[in-house]
């Protein structure tokens, strides 16, 4: 029995996507041509999700293919594929989530999140399941609950020692990201600073397949996320900004939400603790990227740094720029 397990010993798939037709044809033999097939699947799910966002044609190509390779996860395997299959399942099910999480689409991802964890536990694999709890822990967040985000990720910690150093690096930084949004901002420092030693301690080589989109520019963007929410209260701009710039200048073309999420941080940072000028100039940049993704993610943030750029509204460049959120967040969003 796994101690660490929130399911029971009778817990099937179909409880979670109740769609899927887990008695079908598909349900055969699965071998290694099929577990392929999965892995190329997310590899398109993620590339899309990653540079158009969770608009809604992502959200169905991405939901088709989880329904039709689910059913996989009770069909005939030998033993030395179990885990294989179980983690490739297991990881779409994880993009298909937070593509309906970038969308909005809060129970839906729910379910993805929780069929990946589902899938991890079946699989006896430490990696994914420390990745789907992570997962949550950021819908958690996003929603406004740093608490219970917190509780998540120190859940997904529990055996680090079965974690290779990227996923322990990037663990660490969104505990820091939540000790500061829980107003525990003497932490967020040194959790910053064991973030990055994980960090440099990492070897690729030895990461899953799901976690090849942390690499440095997400780790600066993550640690930068956690020191910007604290720099306020450590009443320093510098000690968040030069990472999130670094993010921006290194995030790669195949991650343009990234580069937007670190732009509108650094406009919220530089807005709060520095000059509101170039504060609306990057904002106004983000702003612009932003017309290229469908991601309900980025709107809210888009709002958050209007909200915080209120307080300097009657600066002629900031007020043009909280005129240009309301103008990009209003639109309709295209499929």
């Amino acid at each position: 029995m796994n101690l660490f397990s929130p399911f029971g010993p009778s817990t099937g798939a179909i409880g979670f996507l109740p769609g899927s037709d887990f008695s079908g044809p598909q349900s055969g033999r699965v071998g290694n041509t099929e577990i392929d097939a999965v892995r190329a699947a997310t590899q398109t799910a993620a590339s899309t999700e990653n540079l158009h966002g969770g608009g809604s044609s992502a959200i169905v190509a991405a939901n088709q293919a989880l329904t039709r390779f689910a059913p996989m996860v009770h069909g005939a395997v030998s033993a030395s594929l179990r885990r294989s299959l179980f983690e490739a399942v297991g990881n779409l099910s994880s993009v298909v989530g937070y593509t309906a999480f970038d969308a909005g689409e809060f129970p839906d991802a729910d379910r993805y999140f929780q069929f990946a964890l589902w899938c991890a536990d079946s699989a006896g694999s430490w990696d994914l399941r420390a990745s789907a709890l992570a997962d949550m822990a950021r819908r958690s967040a996003f929603v406004g609950d740093p608490d219970s985000a917190l509780s998540l990720i120190e859940l997904a910690q529990v055996r680090s020692d079965r974690l290779t150093f990227t996923v322990r690096a990037m663990l660490s930084a969104m505990r820091a990201q939540y000790l500061a949004a829980s107003g525990r901002t003497h932490e967020v420092v040194s959790e910053v600073a064991c973030a990055d030693e994980l960090f440099e301690a990492r070897e690729p080589d030895a990461d899953p397949p799901w976690m090849c989109f942390y690499d440095t520019a997400e780790h600066l963007g993550s640690t930068g996320k956690a020191l910007a929410l604290a720099a306020e209260a450590l009443n320093s701009i510098d000690v968040a900004a030069p990472r999130l710039r670094y993010a921006i200048d290194m995030q790669g073309s195949e991650y343009p939400r990234s580069r937007t999420f670190s732009q509108i941080r650094l406009a919220v940072l530089t807005m709060t603790v520095g000059d509101p000028r170039d504060a609306a100039a990057i904002g106004m940049e983000a702003v612009v990227r932003s017309r290229a993704l469908r991601s309900a993610r980025i709107a809210t943030e888009l709002r958050g740094l209007a909200a915080v750029a209120s307080t300097h509204r009657r600066i002629t460049e900031v007020g043009a720029l909280r005129a240009l959120i309301v103008t990009t967040t209003s639109r309709e969003p295209a499929s």
